[in-house]
């Protein structure tokens, strides 16, 4: 790993670890997150978004091993889905653990994509623990192509900006696949 690169995960997880809000580059587009697994954390995530709690966020993490951590029974036909999907997707799971309680949406589900990018997977492993992913814009207004689109009250509200792919522009958001533990599979955004 660069120093640089060393350097900025570092201060990156200096703010992830006090609570703070992060902006950062994914697999995806530009996100805003933050730890998991901290309530607080989360709060101040919804209230930046300006969006209901009702409405949960993606979480990250950075390989099969801690899905399975977070996931009461995951699905066998996820790992095949992952492993030949073409583009970052995300799956809704059953019955997650060791998230944030707000986290988790009112039917017991959390959506959960494991991290291609470079940066988040180092990111998440130094962490230690998942972390959330939303896209870097205010509920309802449109998603950020690339660094320079993103509004002054997200780059305002959050706590760290990671120097990483500012010139980037970004991809689409992941797919999103739901898994019931029943065996149901219902696809949400291609």
């Amino acid at each position: 790993m660069s120093d640089n690169l060393n350097t900025i995960i570092e201060e990156t997880l200096f703010h992830l670890k006090k609570g703070g809000l992060i902006l950062y580059p994914t697999d995806t587009v530009w996100g805003i997150g933050c730890d998991a697994t901290n309530f607080e954390a989360i709060e101040k995530l919804y209230n930046l978004k300006k969006r209901k709690e009702s409405k949960a966020f993606i979480c990250l993490v950075n390989n099969f091993g801690m899905l399975e951590r977070h996931v009461d029974n995951v699905p066998n036909i996820a790992y095949n889905i992952l492993e030949l999907a073409v583009k970052p997707t995300t799956i809704i799971y059953d019955k997650p653990a060791g998230i944030a309680e707000n986290l988790v949406s009112e039917d017991n589900t959390l959506a959960i994509r494991v991290t291609t990018d470079e940066f988040c997977q180092k990111l998440i492993r130094y962490l230690g623990k998942p972390i959330v992913s939303t896209s870097a814009n205010i509920t309802g207004k449109t998603t950020p192509k690339s660094f320079g689109e993103i509004s002054e009250e997200v780059l305002k509200g959050v706590d760290y900006i990671v120097n990483l792919q500012h010139e980037k522009k970004t991809s689409n958001p992941s797919a999103i696949i739901k898994l019931g533990n029943d065996g149901k599979v219902q696809i949400i955004r291609e």
